[in-house]
């Protein structure tokens, strides 16, 4: 049963919050809005502000023309890349620095994207780029048949962010890359096959982790990733239970509930039916469990409090080892937490983790216990590039830059109040069903109508995408069903960003139901 809010005044703050290196200000409001029925809203949104200032000069652009990329783009690129291409008129990037990225026209951009929630502390960042600099007059490449400072400066550092026993790192170039270890490693280690993921998931592209992932895009025709058993989802907004305060997140769903402070009927129901694919789809004994925190690709989705905590519980006493996919949630992207594990009250057997780790430079890296590392080392496995030395560097100046810039507090202070404000405009309009998330992984379920909760169709799905980024912010899509915005941005955006991005959303959301 849902309660759905038929009208909603609310005004975002006006707030003062620096851009780049210098400091500035903007003020706006968000006009007050009936929520849309079937006539014109009484009082549309205001203009949106201007964008927030950034003293930043990128160099002019002189090189091949836009038509000639597209050319070489469709004749000598693979045909994917034409398939995953955003927006009608595609955005031709030239130079990014921090969270702004300029186009070929000089046209500056908001990123709330990160190339996929992968650019943490900010494209180009001065302390990062002076690292790999650094690095680069050094040494570009070995191997680790050889011994070299920044491998083993990197490890330490990486192990000393987990808790107990999580202590032996594997580098390596890939989050498909990373998942596709682990598993081996689940199956070495516990002598059994099976391994379960959500449905909704995704953990690569490789054949194996093709298994892994549950999406229908993203499989093909073909046998992969065998062994692997996909179980319902503990999604509490689209899934057939859900309440009122299920989840770890500032903005819960509009779905009324009548469980007791500390009681989550929905959870049961969930781990009811983990029982019951346990009872009917594995063997008793399995390898693993896999699971992101939040689920990325999926929509942001988030579960129940102590889902997780319950669902290792079982995992372990069938043999198998838990595992947290935390491509997308690590490295204090969730704001409350470095991991986004740590959140759920839990400690996996085995952390992979990639996109963040290098601020968008191709590096992975698998983190287990000694026990399961020293079940690997029945065979010889080795990795050209996991750990180079460049790889390293970066890496390691993106955990000094997340500290020293205060990253994670800053993930949890915008994030929050993005996801806050955005609350407000899904109560004003009937087409936004659902916002989630923690620190600056949020998703926003993008619906026909609240009552149904059926997705809004692709094709309106991309008009308001291809809006938002004409008025000058860059935004992602996913979920099962392409239904969810999702909002991933690099972690040094300011709340005058945030101010701009929802004067802008709420604009482009107005537009689509006129339009309508």
């Amino acid at each position: 049963m849902f309660k759905v809010i038929s009208s909603l005044s609310g005004r975002c703050a006006v707030l003062k919050g620096q851009s780049c290196s210098r400091p500035g200000s903007v003020k706006f409001h968000l006009a007050n809005a009936a929520l849309y029925q079937k006539s014109a809203f009484r009082h549309p949104p205001t203009d949106i502000p201007d964008m927030p200032p950034c003293n930043f000069k990128p160099e002019e652009y002189t090189g091949m023309s836009k038509e000639r990329m597209m050319e070489i783009r469709r004749k000598n690129c693979n045909p994917m890349i034409m398939k995953v291409t955003s927006y009608k008129k595609p955005v031709f990037i030239h130079q990014g620095h921090m969270q702004w990225l300029w186009d070929v026209d000089g046209k500056r951009y908001l990123d709330l994207f990160a190339g996929v929630a992968t650019v943490s502390v900010g494209h180009c960042h001065p302390k990062v780029t002076a690292a790999a600099e650094q690095q680069l007059k050094r040494l570009w490449h070995t191997t680790n048949i050889y011994v070299y400072p920044p491998l083993h400066e990197y490890c330490e550092k990486l192990a000393s962010y987990l808790p107990d026993p999580l202590k032996v790192v594997y580098l390596t170039n890939s989050g498909s890359e990373a998942n596709d270890l682990a598993m081996l490693m689940a199956r070495l280690y516990t002598g059994n096959f099976d391994i379960i993921t959500f449905r909704g998931s995704y953990h690569g592209g490789s054949p194996q982790t093709m298994g892994l992932t549950s999406n229908a895009a993203y499989k093909y025709p073909i046998a992969n990733g065998l062994g692997c058993t996909n179980t319902m989802c503990p999604d509490v907004f689209r899934g057939p239970w859900g309440g009122s305060h299920c989840r770890d997140s500032p903005v819960q769903t509009i779905r009324e509930c009548s469980c007791a402070q500390g009681y989550c009927m929905a959870n049961d129901q969930y781990i009811g039916q983990l029982k019951e694919t346990f009872a009917t789809s594995v063997p008793s004994r399995i390898a693993a469990f896999f699971g992101e925190p939040i689920q990325g690709v999926g929509g942001a989705v988030q579960y129940p409090k102590n889902y997780l905590k319950e669902a290792y519980k079982l995992v372990r006493e069938r043999g198998g080892v838990c595992i947290a996919d935390e491509v997308q949630t690590g490295f204090g992207r969730t704001g409350s937490h470095f991991w986004g594990f740590q959140g759920h009250d839990v400690i996996p057997d085995m952390v992979t983790m990639a996109k963040g780790i290098g601020n968008g430079f191709p590096m992975g890296a698998v983190v287990t216990t000694p026990e399961i590392a020293a079940s690997f080392a029945k065979g010889v496995h080795f990795n050209t590039f996991g750990g180079n030395p460049v790889a390293c560097a970066v890496a390691s100046s993106v955990l000094d830059t997340i500290k020293e810039d205060g990253a994670q507090q800053n993930s949890l202070n915008v994030g929050t109040y993005l996801m806050t404000e955005l609350a407000k405009l899904r109560d004003k309009y009937e087409i936004i069903g659902d916002v989630r998330g923690k620190g600056l992984q949020i998703g926003v379920e993008m619906v026909k109508d609240k009552a149904s909760r059926e997705p809004l169709p692709p094709e309106a799905m991309s008009e308001i995408f291809e809006d938002i980024k004409d008025m000058g912010a860059l935004i992602g899509k996913g979920g099962v069903y392409g239904q969810t915005f999702r909002i991933k941005p690099p972690m040094c955006i300011t709340m005058e960003d945030a101010d701009f991005f929802l004067a802008i959303f709420n604009k482009s959301i107005h537009n689509y139901m006129e339009r309508r």
